[in-house]
């Protein structure tokens, strides 16, 4: 069923709401037949007028003026639906952008529309785990070839191949080694901020997760602040990684760069038309990624303990 949207004498926009809502309004004389009305599949607002036999608005209220309030009795007929004045026509295009009778962002994606208040699940710990584990995997995986393919451009494949050794005390060596360590680092700025100011307001990993980056009143954070955060990210892992418990004590689950940067992380529907969608478990996703993260980490221990016995039993000193 189509979600309706209508607006007021006030040019305030009031929806969604299924038909049989829309209907009631109209009996009770809240909307008239000269309302401008919008729904899924319109291009532009409309009068209600030409959705009469659709709504099936068989009677229209009485509609009283206020220099008619004296004679109660009196309601104007209700105009045929054929004959919509030219003054109900909906706004221009070109004005579409800055009108209260443009159509609802939703139409044009799938973008969920800011809303301030309401219920908030914050993001926990595990969650934020999760979510850096894929970007991690991701952003490493790229940042190896990008410092595979500076070093193979100052040294060849001779170099890099056992033909000779790279001197790195030369200039051209300085050179590659700041840029091994720079670009990388700046592609994982970019990477964060561009990521966190998007309309997702997520990287790929708090996609798949579930969850988003905001300001403390919800709002998006701009590209500087997102970048800026990615910084104080690092000074996070500094703290010998206290940075990063802190999300998992604190009161609004902040870690020490959100406190820096004044953000938070919430669910992807926080902040949103839909606040009840808000999913206060883990999900699937997040606990894939951490038992595989889990049997990984154990495996690492097996393997170190089997190294260190066998090297213990052949009489390694």
């Amino acid at each position: 069923m189509s979600e309706w949207y209508y607006a007021d004498a006030a040019q305030q926009r009031h929806g969604p709401m299924p038909a049989d809502d829309l209907q009631q309004r109209f009996q009770r004389g809240e909307v008239g037949l000269t309302t401008l009305v919008w729904r899924d599949g319109l291009s532009e607002w409309h009068p209600l007028a030409d959705f009469v036999d659709e709504l099936g608005l068989t009677q229209a209220p009485a509609a009283i003026a206020p220099s008619d309030a004296v004679d109660a009795t009196y309601a104007p007929p209700a105009p045929p639906a054929q004959a919509v004045p030219a003054a109900w026509a909906a706004p221009e295009p070109d004005a579409a952008a800055h009108s209260p009778y443009a159509a609802p962002a939703a139409t044009l994606g799938d973008e969920p529309r800011f809303v301030a208040g309401g219920e908030v699940v914050q993001a926990g710990f595990w969650k934020r785990t999760a979510a850096y584990l894929i970007d991690g995997m991701l952003v490493g995986m790229v940042a190896q070839v990008i410092q595979f393919v500076i070093m193979l451009g100052f040294f060849g494949f001779s170099g890099l191949g056992g033909g000779g050794t790279p001197d790195f005390a030369t200039a051209g060596g300085i050179v590659m080694l700041v840029l091994v360590y720079l670009v990388p680092l700046g592609m994982s700025a970019l990477y964060f901020g561009l990521f966190h100011a998007s309309s997702k307001q997520a990287t790929l990993g708090k996609m798949a997760v579930g969850i988003k980056v905001v300001r403390t009143d919800g709002s998006r954070i701009s590209v500087g602040r997102g970048i800026g955060r990615y910084f104080g990210f690092l000074l996070s892992s500094l703290t010998i990684f206290i940075g990063f418990l802190m999300a998992a004590f604190t009161e609004r689950k902040q870690a020490l760069h959100d406190m820096i940067c004044d953000t938070l992380v919430v669910d992807k529907w926080a902040y949103t038309d839909h606040p009840e969608w808000q999913q206060h478990k883990l999900g699937t996703v997040t606990v894939v990624i951490l038992s595989l993260f889990g049997v990984l980490m154990v495996g690492i221990v097996l393997l170190v303990i089997l190294a260190i016995g066998l090297a213990a039993s052949s009489g390694w000193h």
